[in-house]
């Protein structure tokens, strides 16, 4: 399903920064045009995704016209000259396939008689490796 949501992409002394006025004033930056354009989906995605898998609710997106540059400019303390606003649109599962989901291989050793414990019981190696990293990562 495709997201999209209203950015506002300011023209600064290093390239171009993006804020999302919708999702807590979600950023991030390009060199040029384009990277940030890039980057601002590659944001959105992540943003997005993270909301779903923790549960948060998202906010619905503004219409572009119910956006003023001007506030949010003299709100960031942030130059409104080369500023404009644009539509952001991703399609966050077929995103995530490819940069969030992507399984990546890793080789590991363990002692030969936890593997054949192991093996016994019919455990799933990766199955349980991902559930003590997540478990692992979180507290």
């Amino acid at each position: 399903m495709l997201s999209i949501y209203p950015a506002c992409f300011f023209k600064d002394e290093t390239g171009y920064s993006v804020v999302f006025p919708d999702l807590n004033w979600l950023a991030t930056n390009g060199r040029t045009e384009e990277e940030a354009l890039n980057m601002a989906v590659d944001c959105l995605a992540g943003y997005l995704y993270t909301s779903d898998k923790c549960g948060d609710k998202v906010p619905k997106p503004s219409a572009m016209n119910d956006i003023s540059l001007v506030t949010i400019a003299n709100e960031l303390d942030v130059n409104k000259d080369d500023a404009f606003i644009n539509m952001v649109s991703v399609d966050v599962s077929e995103y995530a396939k490819e940069h969030f989901e992507k399984s990546v291989r890793k080789t590991l050793s363990i002692p030969e008689w936890l593997n054949n414990a192991a093996q016994e019981k019919k455990i799933n190696f990766s199955k349980t490796l991902q559930e003590a990293l997540i478990d692992k990562i979180r507290t």
